[in-house]
Parts: structure tokens; C-alpha cells; sequence
């Protein structure tokens, strides 16, 4: 039986290529400074991020945390999307872990958040008031549908940061894209912001890892918050291997996902039972309600048939990723398709 994996685009395999560069990479101990091949990986993030320094973190939200904990301290507080994976899906790693307090405040349909409110939101230096700390934002916005923020949308909320002497951080898990969406180099798009995350685990398909961008000294501040949360790693170089590769042959093809995922959005459109709205799914992930039958049944039936995804929700997520085909496209709309008219019928 055919297998489409759609669940995430977490699920991707490492290319050949990258299989290669692991075997053969060089390597030494990260915690000394001395793996060549996460020193170069590192460096490559940095300049193509446009920023200072870099440093390899186990995932994307390890990523968040540790720059979460190198921006703020114990009763601080950070302003970020009350949409935003930071808060809805990292556990409350800051607050578990770091004692930082979320401030959260009204992301729009796109992602965004509104400037005016963001300026609002900031505390003014009293006693009484906890010390915001950071201010932050995410590109691709997960929960928005992969919806993208240009330049401009960063720059406004960055302005404000400025004008009140706060950090920008922004989660770009999904940010290279972003960039391709656009059209617009992925350096533009962090350029306003004091720190950057990306993951090379998602659509760079990479089997492990993220990075954070940012200045030297708070590079070196979120070395020591690594260490803190367990993340320091030995010989990395055999994961950093195939970052490189990641970042030399991997960008420009998620455009092909993103081609694939407005076919997929596109066929889902014609199917009874399926509510989307393709033109605000501008990236690869895919967002649409189930409005007739039950949608765990739904989900299990699908399965059954080799399509993985679906949920007990009736708001459903489908990723294109590496590894998914246009041909694959074709049987999940196939199956979709199939299953809600069974259902209808029933």
C-alpha cells in the first residue's frame, strides 16, 4: 500500500548527499570549540542570516528557550502572540524553566502582531510591574496557516523594540520559507531582529537540529544557557554535516513544496465535508476544517489507506515536505476525496 506521511514536515529523511557528508565528516568536541564541521556549519548560518555569530541547538524549541533565558531573567516577562508556538506549544519551557512570565496579546489572521498594541503591552518601569524583557515574533506563523511576515511586517513591531530599548527575537523555524515565498533573502527578513532560530530538521530535512542567530556576546550568553538546559553536545560534526548540505542544496527546493501543498489545498477545495481557504495557505503547511463526520473516524480511515494525518479536531494539518511528490498529492486527494463521500453517503 502507497504511504504519503503528511503529519509534519519533521518527518523528512536526510538526502543521500547528506548520508554521505555524515559519514565522512570531520569531527572534535563542540564544548571545546574544536568540531570543525559545526564551526563552519555555525559560521555558514551566521553570514547567511546576516548576523554576528551562530550556535547549534537540538531543536527549535531548545532554540527558543535558550534565547528566551539569554534575553531575560528570572520575573521578567516577554511580549509574544497569544497564537504563537512559543507559547502554545513549548511546553512553558521560559516560565518552567527561566521563571519568565508570558505577556501575550492578539496575533491577526496573518501572524502579525499589531505594533500599536505591542507598544501597549510594554510595562513601564515601576516596582509594581515585571520588566519586559523580549519582544517576539514568528515567520513562518504556524498557526496562522505558514503564513509570512515581509520586512516591513518585522520592521514595524522592530521599531517599537528599539524605541524602548527591547530585543526582538523572532522564531523562524520555518524562515527559509518564508524567504522563498517572498522572493526575498532570507538575511532581509531577519534583519531587524537581535535573535533568529531556524530549524534544519523541518523542510531543510536535516535529521536533527536548529540554529540561533544573533550578536557575539549574546551568542556567547546562549552558549552558557545550552549548557544550563543539557544542550552541549561532543562530536556534532556528524549532525552539522548534513546542515551543510542542508543550507548548499535545500533552499530553493521548497518551492516545490510549496507548489505541492497549493495542489493539495487546491484539490481539497472540491471535496464535500472540507472547508479551506487555499489563498491563505501561502507556504507548505495546509489547514483545513472537517464540517460533516466525526474526525476521528475520518482520520482512522484515511490511515488505513496510507495517508498519514489528520486529527480528533475538526482542524486539520497537512505538510508537504521533501520526499512528497506531486504523484503523491494526487492519492491523498484520492483518498480524501474517497473517504468523505463514503462518509456522506453513510
Amino acid at each position: 500500500m502507497r504511504e504519503v506521511d503528511l503529519r509534519s514536515d519533521t518527518v523528512t529523511h536526510p538526502t543521500p548527499e547528506m548520508r554521505e557528508a555524515m559519514a565522512a565528516a570531520e569531527v572534535g568536541d563542540d564544548v571545546f570549540g574544536d568540531d570543525p564541521t559545526l564551526n563552519r556549519l555555525e559560521a555558514m548560518a551566521a553570514e547567511r542570516l546576516g548576523k554576528e555569530a551562530a550556535v547549534f541547538v537540538a531543536s527549535g524549541t531548545m532554540g527558543n528557550l535558550v534565547s528566551i533565558l539569554s534575553h531575560a531573567q528570572r520575573g521578567d516577562e516577554i511580549i509574544i502572540g497569544d497564537r504563537s508556538h512559543i507559547f502554545r506549544s513549548e511546553a512553558g519551557g521560559a516560565s518552567a524553566l527561566g521563571g519568565v512570565a508570558y505577556n501575550t496579546i492578539r496575533n491577526d489572521d496573518r501572524g502579525l502582531l499589531d505594533p500599536d498594541e505591542v507598544e501597549a503591552a510594554i510595562k513601564p518601569a515601576n516596582v509594581h510591574y515585571t520588566r519586559t524583557a523580549m519582544i517576539g515574533l514568528e515567520n513562518t506563523h504556524n498557526a496562522a496557516g505558514g503564513a509570512v511576515l515581509t520586512v516591513e511586517d518585522t520592521r514595524a513591531v522592530a521599531e517599537v523594540a528599539r524605541r524602548h530599548e527591547i530585543p526582538l527575537h523572532l522564531d523562524g523555524a520555518r524562515i527559509f520559507n518564508a524567504s522563498v515565498a517572498l522572493e526575498t533573502p532570507v538575511s532581509e527578513l531577519a534583519a531587524d531582529a537581535d535573535s533568529v532560530t531556524f530549524c534544519l530538521s523541518k523542510g531543510l530535512s536535516c535529521p536533527i537540529g536548529s540554529i540561533i542567530c544573533g550578536g557575539n556576546e549574546f551568542i556567547q550568553e546562549a552558549r552558557r544557557w545550552r549548557k544550563v538546559v543539557g544542550g552541549s553536545m561532543r562530536q556534532v560534526g556528524i549532525i552539522a554535516a548534513a546542515g551543510i548540505v542542508a543550507l548548499d542544496s535545500m533552499v530553493e527546493r521548497l518551492a516545490e513544496d510549496h507548489a505541492n501543498a497549493r495542489k493539495l489545498a487546491n484539490g481539497l477545495a472540491q471535496i464535500p465535508g472540507i472547508s479551506i481557504e487555499p489563498d491563505k495557505l501561502p507556504t507548505n503547511l495546509v489547514f483545513f476544517e472537517i464540517t460533516d463526520g466525526d474526525p476521528a473516524g475520518l482520520a482512522r480511515k484515511i490511515n488505513e489507506r496510507g495517508i498519514k494525518g489528520g486529527s480528533p479536531m475538526r482542524r486539520w494539518r497537512f505538510v508537504t515536505h521533501y520526499g512528497i511528490t506531486s504523484g503523491d498529492i494526487d492519492y491523498a486527494l484520492d483518498v480524501m476525496d474517497s473517504v468523505m463521500r463514503e462518509n456522506a453517503a453513510s
